[in-house]
């Protein structure tokens, strides 16, 4: 329940026209920003809510149960601020977001109406309308054990155990072109088998793209330093030959993978010898061999 200032419950109650909205956004990377939709400034817990922002936003739908609180919010792009260089390189993605109503006359008469992420950010018509996610939706992400033949760990962390900082399974490379962004051709520093790299990671170390990361879909040796790689998705700037990236191997998560090449099958998290569904589901017939030997 909302503790709410009794002298701003009073103006509420009145119809005041003193009232406007304030929005505080917290990225990842430490930047915070305020914006409100009032024709002066706000300034309040040592931020300035910056006016002429042109956000404006729908009511916030709020509920006593576990389904998803959620808000949007519309505003120009603005370069000083919110850009849309900004947005694609996602340094927007998982911030937190904090949403006021605030009496401007005496910012100290303020009540929250809403805590949470930021989630999708869709461009259109040289606006941006961004999707605010409750608390709730953490309930929304599976937690706990998948119990898979395959492993259900990301390469690298912490129960995995690969070191991925062995030159073995990551590499500088450089780019010596690309189609569309979503195919690369690159030269190593190290001459690695085909399709190493696929399943893996590329990240962009110069150029517009730097600090992002692209998953790999494929990737073909065509000599000992040269490759094509194919990306799920293309970077969300054009990109220049010569550009420096990093390469990292990827893992199709099965323990033959684990055992061969990371050589980690002690870590292994999967099950690989699950009985599958038609097993499960099969009865005795003549003629089959039920000895108790294994059946994979």
């Amino acid at each position: 329940m909302r503790e709410i200032p009794e002298e701003l419950q009073v103006r509420l109650d009145s119809g005041a026209t003193t009232l406007c909205r304030c929005w505080k956004i917290e990225r990842q990377d430490g930047l915070t920003l305020g914006f409100t939709d009032h024709d002066v400034d706000v300034e309040f817990d040592g931020l300035v809510f910056a006016a002429g922002s042109g956000l404006d936003a729908n009511a916030v739908q709020s509920s006593t149960g576990l389904s998803v609180d959620n808000c949007q919010v519309q505003g120009a792009l603005s370069a000083d601020a919110i850009s849309e260089t900004d947005i694609r390189a996602g340094k927007f993605d998982d911030a937190k977001v904090f949403h006021w109503i605030v009496d401007w006359q005496r910012p100290d008469l303020r009540v929250l109406l809403f805590g949470g992420i930021l989630g999708e950010v869709n461009r259109v018509d040289g606006r941006h309308e961004v999707e605010l996610r409750g608390p709730t939706e953490a309930l929304n992400k599976p937690v706990g054990r998948i119990i898979l033949r395959t492993c259900d760990r990301i390469l690298g962390d912490q129960k995995c155990g690969v070191d991925l900082s062995n030159p073995s399974f990551r590499t500088a490379a450089s780019l010596l072109g690309g189609s569309g962004g979503e195919s690369i051709a690159c030269q190593t520093q190290g001459s690695f088998a085909d399709q190493w790299f696929r399943h893996g990671i590329v990240k962009w170390l110069t150029g517009a793209n730097a600090g992002i990361s692209r998953s790999i879909r494929n990737d073909r040796r065509l000599s000992d330093s040269h490759r094509s790689i194919d990306l799920w998705q293309a970077p969300p700037f054009p990109i220049q030959t010569g550009e420096e990236i990093e390469l990292t191997a990827g893992c199709d998560k099965t323990s033959e993978t684990c055992r061969a090449k990371f050589r980690n099958f002690l870590n292994f998290r999967g099950f690989p010898h699950l009985p599958g569904e038609d097993w499960v589901v099969a009865y005795p017939k003549d003629g089959e061999v039920h000895d108790g030997s294994k059946l994979r």
